[in-house]
C-alpha cells in the first residue's frame, strides 16, 4: 500500500503538498484552514521586521484565459505581507501550540543586513517555526532595496546571506530562488554552499500578462499605469520542470543530500509526480490554491497514490529523480538516433536479402552467403 508520508529535513510531513508562500498562508485563520483540510506543510506570507514599508495596490492580479475559458496563466505584482512582524510572531505561536499534523514555515526576506535577517530568524525560531524559506525571488517588490530576486540574482550575496541565516538557526533553511535568471545553478550553487539546507523553486516569471485593447492600458492596471509582475499558474509548469531538473542535478552531483521543493504551476497529482520524477523531495501550491481552494490537497493527494500504486512505488522515494537520468546533450541524442537507424537499416537490409531456401537463385546466391554471414 503507497503511503504519502515522508520526511524532509527531519520534518515530518503526512504528505509532500505544502502551501507556496503567497496569499493562502497570508494569517493564522487561512493557515489552520490549510492544516485541517490535510495539507503537509504551510509555508507563511512573507514577513519582514519593517511592514510599513509595504504598500500593496488594487487590483493586483491580471489573468490569462485559455479559448475554453480556463484560467492558465496569472499575474500578481502583490507585495510580501503588510502585517505587522509583532503580530505574525504572535500567530506563528498559535498556530504552533494548535500541534498541526504538518510543518509550519516561516517564509522570510529582509534588506542586505546581516542584524536585520539574525534578528528576525531568531525571533521566528523562538515563536516555534519549523524551518524557514529565504525568500530570494520576488521579482518585482522593494528592488531599490536589493530584496527578492535583485538579491537572489546576486550568487555572491546570495552566500553571504545564507551563511548569515544558517549562522543563526539550527532549523532547516531553504532558499527560494527566482527564475528570472539565465543559469538557475549559479545562484543554486550559491545558496547552497552558503548553508542552505535546501532549495525552492522557482518563483514567479517577470511578466506583462497583456494589453486592453479597449482602454490601451497594460493590465493589472492602478492609476491607469501598471508594473511588470509575477507570473505563475500552469503555462508557467514547463520552464518550472526544466529549472527543477537543473537543480536537482546540481545537487546530485555537488550537493548529495541536500533537499528540493517543487513550484510552478502545480494543480493536480500527476504535476506532482513529474516534479518529484525530476528531483522534488516536497510540492508547493499556491495559485492553485486561489484558483481552487484549500480542499484541493485531497484530489492531488488521491492522484498522486492512484500514479503511485499503478507503478508500484510504495513511498516518494521509490521515484524521486527517476526520470533524470533521461536528459542529456543533444549532441548525445543525434548520435544516438544515428546509431538507431543504422541498426534499422542494417536490419532492414537483412531481412529484404535473406530469403527461405526454395527462394534462392543463383545470381543471387554470393548476396544471400554474405547476408547470413552477417546474422
Amino acid at each position: 500500500m503507497p503511503t504519502l508520508a515522508t520526511t524532509v529535513d527531519g520534518l515530518k510531513l503526512p504528505n509532500p503538498f505544502v502551501i507556496g508562500s503567497g496569499p493562502p498562508g497570508t494569517n493564522l485563520s487561512v493557515i489552520n484552514r490549510a492544516f485541517k483540510e490535510g495539507w503537509g506543510g504551510v509555508i507563511a506570507k512573507t514577513v519582514s521586521l519593517d511592514a510599513s514599508k509595504v504598500v500593496n495596490v488594487s487590483p493586483r492580479y491580471a489573468k490569462l484565459h485559455a479559448l475554453s475559458g480556463e484560467v492558465i496563466g496569472w499575474e500578481n505584482i502583490e507585495l510580501i505581507s503588510d502585517r505587522p512582524f509583532h503580530l505574525w510572531i504572535d500567530e506563528f505561536k498559535k498556530c504552533k501550540d494548535g500541534q498541526p499534523k504538518g510543518a509550519l514555515i516561516a517564509s522570510v526576506m529582509e534588506e542586505y543586513n546581516k542584524d536585520a535577517w539574525t534578528e528576525m530568524i531568531q525571533r521566528c525560531e523562538a515563536a516555534g517555526v519549523d524551518a524557514f524559506e529565504l525568500n530570494f525571488s520576488c521579482p518585482h517588490g522593494l528592488p531599490e532595496r536589493k530584496m527578492g530576486a535583485a538579491m537572489g540574482q546576486d550568487p555572491e550575496i546570495l552566500e553571504e546571506v545564507c551563511g548569515w541565516v544558517k549562522a543563526a538557526t539550527k532549523l532547516p533553511v531553504w532558499a527560494k530562488m527566482t527564475p528570472n535568471i539565465t543559469h538557475i545553478e549559479e545562484p543554486g550553487r550559491a545558496a547552497l554552499r552558503g548553508g542552505a539546507t535546501g532549495l525552492s523553486a522557482i518563483n514567479t516569471i517577470r511578466s506583462v500578462t497583456g494589453v486592453n485593447l479597449d482602454t490601451l492600458r497594460p493590465e493589472p492596471t492602478v492609476e491607469g499605469y501598471t508594473t511588470p509582475g509575477g507570473y505563475s499558474s500552469k503555462a508557467v509548469k514547463p520552464i518550472a520542470l526544466r529549472m527543477v531538473m537543473e537543480l536537482a542535478t546540481l545537487i546530485r552531483a555537488e550537493f548529495p543530500g541536500r533537499t528540493l521543493s517543487g513550484l510552478g504551476g502545480i494543480e493536480s497529482g500527476n504535476d506532482a509526480a513529474q516534479f518529484i520524477l525530476l528531483g522534488s523531495d516536497t510540492v508547493q501550491v499556491c495559485t492553485g490554491v486561489m484558483k481552487f481552494g484549500y480542499e484541493c490537497v485531497k484530489p492531488m493527494c488521491d492522484e498522486l497514490l492512484a500514479f503511485m500504486a499503478k507503478h508500484k512505488f510504495e513511498t516518494l522515494d521509490d521515484f524521486k529523480g527517476k526520470s533524470l537520468p533521461y536528459f542529456t546533450t543533444h549532441a548525445d541524442l543525434v548520435q544516438k538516433q544515428t546509431a538507431r537507424k543504422a541498426a534499422q537499416k542494417a536490419a532492414a537490409a537483412t531481412t529484404k536479402v535473406v530469403k527461405s531456401d526454395g527462394e534462392w537463385s543463383g545470381d543471387e546466391f554470393v548476396k544471400q552467403s554474405d547476408a547470413l554471414s552477417k546474422g
